[in-house]
């Protein structure tokens, strides 16, 4: 008999690992934000920023400001130049990121999008750290530093 207790002790405390490594990396419900600790070279300062209910990312927003505040995705001569080389511009790769994010609850599976290659990496060390605050419930705007493109 003391063979089968132990076993049961020995289960029931396992299960209770297992339960709290899941709820370890759960999301908890608030809103969190990242953002790049220094404008870069050309004046915008990338953001992002994600509510979270029931554990889920239910809104996310991916963007960039300048020091006046205006964003970027909002700048129409900038859209323009940029479409016009680039294939693509702010308020569409914005958009692309922000949604996959969404859609898969983290970064798994977004691939770069032709076009907005300095702004992939940078998406993805703000989405790690605003998952970071998410599973902690810290709400503080983590600030992170980036690497300038070479």
């Amino acid at each position: 008999m003391k063979v089968n207790i132990a076993g049961i002790v020995c289960l029931i405390i396992a299960l209770l690992l297992v339960s709290c490594d899941r709820n370890s990396s759960a999301l908890k419900d608030g809103y969190y934000a990242a953002e790049a600790a220094v404008f870069d070279e050309y004046g915008w300062k990338e953001y992002l920023t994600v509510s979270v209910s029931d554990g889920q990312i239910i809104l996310v927003e991916y963007n960039a400001y300048n020091p006046s505040g205006f964003i970027k995705s909002w700048d129409m001569d900038y859209m323009r130049a940029m479409n016009a080389t680039d294939g693509t511009y702010p308020n569409d790769y914005t958009r692309h990121y922000a949604r996959l994010f969404l859609e898969n609850q983290g970064t798994e599976g977004i691939d770069a999008l032709s076009g907005a290659s300095h702004s992939y990496p940078v998406f993805l060390s703000l989405a790690e750290a605003v998952l970071k605050n998410a599973r902690e419930g810290n709400n503080r705007t983590a600030l992170v530093h980036l690497e300038e493109p070479h």
